[in-house]
Protein backbone atom coordinates (compact mmCIF):
# COMPACT_ATOMS: atom_id res chain seq x y z
CA UNK A 1 0.00 0.00 0.00
CA UNK A 2 2.56 2.36 1.22
CA UNK A 3 4.51 1.64 -2.25
CA UNK A 4 1.68 2.11 -4.49
CA UNK A 5 1.19 5.48 -2.62
CA UNK A 6 4.86 6.45 -3.32
CA UNK A 7 4.40 5.64 -7.14
CA UNK A 8 1.56 7.65 -7.22
CA UNK A 9 3.27 10.57 -6.03
CA UNK A 10 6.37 9.86 -8.13
CA UNK A 11 4.16 10.63 -11.15
CA UNK A 12 2.91 14.33 -11.31
CA UNK A 13 6.54 15.25 -10.20
CA UNK A 14 7.89 13.27 -12.83
CA UNK A 15 5.38 14.99 -15.23
CA UNK A 16 6.30 18.24 -14.13
CA UNK A 17 9.63 17.75 -14.58
CA UNK A 18 9.05 16.96 -18.14
CA UNK A 19 6.90 20.25 -18.66
CA UNK A 20 9.88 22.38 -17.01
CA UNK A 21 12.15 21.04 -19.67
CA UNK A 22 10.62 21.46 -22.73
CA UNK A 23 9.13 25.09 -21.45
CA UNK A 24 13.10 25.91 -20.45
CA UNK A 25 13.92 24.61 -23.93
CA UNK A 26 11.45 26.45 -25.63
CA UNK A 27 12.57 29.23 -23.94
CA UNK A 28 16.44 29.53 -24.68
CA UNK A 29 15.23 28.73 -28.43
CA UNK A 30 13.23 31.82 -28.53
CA UNK A 31 16.60 33.75 -27.07
CA UNK A 32 18.56 32.41 -29.47
CA UNK A 33 16.63 33.27 -32.30
CA UNK A 34 15.94 36.46 -31.37
CA UNK A 35 19.88 37.18 -30.10
CA UNK A 36 20.49 35.93 -34.04
CA UNK A 37 17.62 38.32 -35.62
CA UNK A 38 19.66 40.84 -33.15
CA UNK A 39 23.15 40.25 -34.47
CA UNK A 40 21.85 40.38 -37.92
CA UNK A 41 20.14 43.32 -37.46
CA UNK A 42 23.14 45.30 -36.01
CA UNK A 43 25.65 43.94 -38.89
CA UNK A 44 23.17 44.65 -41.93
CA UNK A 45 21.54 47.81 -40.56
CA UNK A 46 18.68 47.98 -43.47
CA UNK A 47 17.91 51.07 -44.81
CA UNK A 48 14.91 51.74 -46.44
CA UNK A 49 14.63 51.67 -50.02
CA UNK A 50 13.66 55.19 -52.01
CA UNK A 51 11.98 55.32 -55.49
CA UNK A 52 11.52 58.75 -56.97
CA UNK A 53 9.89 59.56 -60.29
CA UNK A 54 12.13 61.92 -62.03
CA UNK A 55 10.25 62.41 -65.29
CA UNK A 56 7.40 61.84 -67.04
CA UNK A 57 6.25 62.71 -70.66
CA UNK A 58 3.47 61.65 -73.76
CA UNK A 59 3.62 61.82 -77.67
CA UNK A 60 1.25 61.38 -80.24
CA UNK A 61 -1.74 61.75 -77.85
CA UNK A 62 -4.71 61.78 -79.37
CA UNK A 63 -8.77 61.32 -78.50
CA UNK A 64 -10.91 59.90 -80.89
CA UNK A 65 -14.61 58.27 -80.67
CA UNK A 66 -13.98 56.97 -77.16
CA UNK A 67 -10.77 56.09 -77.95
CA UNK A 68 -6.97 57.00 -77.02
CA UNK A 69 -3.72 56.48 -78.93
CA UNK A 70 -0.56 57.91 -76.71
CA UNK A 71 2.80 57.11 -75.89
CA UNK A 72 4.06 57.46 -72.46
CA UNK A 73 7.89 57.88 -70.97
CA UNK A 74 8.65 57.62 -67.54
CA UNK A 75 11.82 57.19 -65.69
CA UNK A 76 11.86 56.04 -62.07
CA UNK A 77 14.98 56.57 -59.79
CA UNK A 78 15.85 53.65 -57.58
CA UNK A 79 17.76 54.22 -54.78
CA UNK A 80 19.73 51.38 -52.49
CA UNK A 81 21.21 53.03 -49.67
CA UNK A 82 22.62 49.71 -47.81
CA UNK A 83 25.85 48.65 -48.22
CA UNK A 84 25.36 45.40 -47.46
CA UNK A 85 22.16 44.19 -49.08
CA UNK A 86 21.93 43.92 -53.22
CA UNK A 87 18.56 43.33 -54.84
CA UNK A 88 17.76 41.03 -58.24
CA UNK A 89 14.68 42.68 -59.67
CA UNK A 90 13.99 39.36 -61.55
CA UNK A 91 10.49 40.53 -63.25
CA UNK A 92 8.99 44.59 -63.09
CA UNK A 93 5.86 45.56 -64.86
CA UNK A 94 4.55 49.00 -64.97
CA UNK A 95 1.26 50.83 -65.82
CA UNK A 96 0.20 54.01 -66.09
CA UNK A 97 -3.86 54.69 -64.96
CA UNK A 98 -6.31 57.54 -65.06
CA UNK A 99 -9.26 57.62 -62.75
CA UNK A 100 -8.67 54.18 -62.08
CA UNK A 101 -8.42 52.96 -65.71
CA UNK A 102 -5.41 51.36 -67.13
CA UNK A 103 -3.87 53.35 -70.17
CA UNK A 104 -1.09 51.20 -71.40
CA UNK A 105 0.90 48.71 -69.29
CA UNK A 106 4.44 47.35 -70.05
CA UNK A 107 7.12 45.13 -68.74
CA UNK A 108 10.92 46.17 -67.93
CA UNK A 109 14.18 44.12 -68.46
CA UNK A 110 15.19 42.29 -64.93
CA UNK A 111 18.06 43.85 -63.68
CA UNK A 112 20.48 43.66 -60.33
CA UNK A 113 21.06 46.88 -57.86
CA UNK A 114 24.60 46.54 -56.27
CA UNK A 115 24.44 48.07 -52.44
CA UNK A 116 24.77 51.97 -52.44
CA UNK A 117 23.77 52.40 -55.97
CA UNK A 118 21.01 54.40 -57.92
CA UNK A 119 19.73 52.79 -60.95
CA UNK A 120 17.73 54.61 -63.59
CA UNK A 121 15.01 52.42 -65.02
CA UNK A 122 13.42 53.62 -68.32
CA UNK A 123 9.48 52.57 -68.69
CA UNK A 124 7.76 52.91 -72.39
CA UNK A 125 4.10 52.51 -72.70
CA UNK A 126 1.96 52.62 -75.54
CA UNK A 127 -2.16 52.77 -75.19
CA UNK A 128 -3.39 52.14 -78.89
CA UNK A 129 -6.43 52.87 -79.95
CA UNK A 130 -7.70 52.13 -75.93
CA UNK A 131 -11.41 51.84 -75.43
CA UNK A 132 -12.46 54.67 -72.50
CA UNK A 133 -15.87 55.28 -70.86
CA UNK A 134 -17.54 58.32 -71.58
CA UNK A 135 -17.06 60.40 -68.89
CA UNK A 136 -13.05 59.66 -68.96
CA UNK A 137 -12.77 60.36 -72.36
CA UNK A 138 -14.70 63.27 -71.68
CA UNK A 139 -12.65 64.29 -68.48
CA UNK A 140 -9.42 63.42 -70.50
CA UNK A 141 -10.33 66.26 -73.22
CA UNK A 142 -11.21 68.61 -70.66
CA UNK A 143 -7.41 67.81 -68.98
CA UNK A 144 -5.49 68.22 -72.34
CA UNK A 145 -7.26 71.02 -73.49
CA UNK A 146 -5.54 72.50 -69.87
CA UNK A 147 -2.10 71.49 -71.16
CA UNK A 148 -1.70 68.84 -69.22
CA UNK A 149 -2.97 65.25 -67.40
CA UNK A 150 -3.19 63.85 -63.82
CA UNK A 151 -1.88 60.13 -64.09
CA UNK A 152 -1.09 57.57 -61.47
CA UNK A 153 2.08 55.40 -62.38
CA UNK A 154 2.70 52.11 -60.89
CA UNK A 155 5.55 49.67 -60.86
CA UNK A 156 5.39 46.08 -59.43
CA UNK A 157 8.45 43.55 -58.79
CA UNK A 158 9.19 40.43 -58.14
CA UNK A 159 12.71 40.75 -56.12
CA UNK A 160 15.23 39.27 -54.05
CA UNK A 161 17.68 40.47 -51.79
CA UNK A 162 21.43 39.60 -51.60
CA UNK A 163 23.63 39.34 -48.46
CA UNK A 164 26.55 37.97 -49.30
CA UNK A 165 26.13 34.68 -50.67
CA UNK A 166 22.58 34.61 -49.42
CA UNK A 167 19.67 35.22 -51.15
CA UNK A 168 16.19 35.63 -50.26
CA UNK A 169 13.16 34.00 -51.21
CA UNK A 170 10.70 36.15 -53.92
CA UNK A 171 9.29 38.89 -52.21
CA UNK A 172 6.65 41.19 -53.93
CA UNK A 173 7.19 44.76 -54.40
CA UNK A 174 4.84 47.44 -55.39
CA UNK A 175 5.28 51.07 -56.47
CA UNK A 176 3.16 54.02 -56.95
CA UNK A 177 3.47 57.29 -57.89
CA UNK A 178 0.66 59.21 -57.26
CA UNK A 179 -0.57 63.00 -58.94
CA UNK A 180 1.61 62.86 -61.58
CA UNK A 181 1.45 65.79 -64.22
CA UNK A 182 2.33 65.15 -67.66
CA UNK A 183 3.01 67.99 -70.00
CA UNK A 184 2.47 68.18 -73.74
CA UNK A 185 4.51 70.86 -73.98
CA UNK A 186 8.16 69.68 -74.27
CA UNK A 187 9.64 72.97 -72.43
CA UNK A 188 7.53 72.81 -69.41
CA UNK A 189 8.77 71.41 -65.90
CA UNK A 190 8.85 67.67 -65.06
CA UNK A 191 8.31 67.98 -60.80
CA UNK A 192 9.86 64.89 -59.69
CA UNK A 193 7.52 63.09 -57.61
CA UNK A 194 8.30 60.77 -54.28
CA UNK A 195 6.81 57.12 -54.55
CA UNK A 196 4.98 55.23 -52.13
CA UNK A 197 6.55 51.88 -51.75
CA UNK A 198 5.22 48.22 -50.54
CA UNK A 199 7.01 44.83 -49.56
CA UNK A 200 4.78 41.81 -49.15
CA UNK A 201 6.11 37.92 -49.01
CA UNK A 202 3.66 37.03 -51.73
Amino acid sequence: MANNTAQATQQPVRHFNLVRCVATCLLALIVLVGLAVLITWLVIRPKKFVYTLENGSVQNFSLTNNHLNAAFDFVLMAYNPNSKISVYYDYIESAVTYEHQTLAFNTIDPFFQPHRNVTRVESKLVAQNLALSPSIFKDLRVEKSSGEIEVVVHFKSRFRFKVGIWKSNHRTLRIVCSSVAVHFSWYKHFDKIPCEVDFSLE
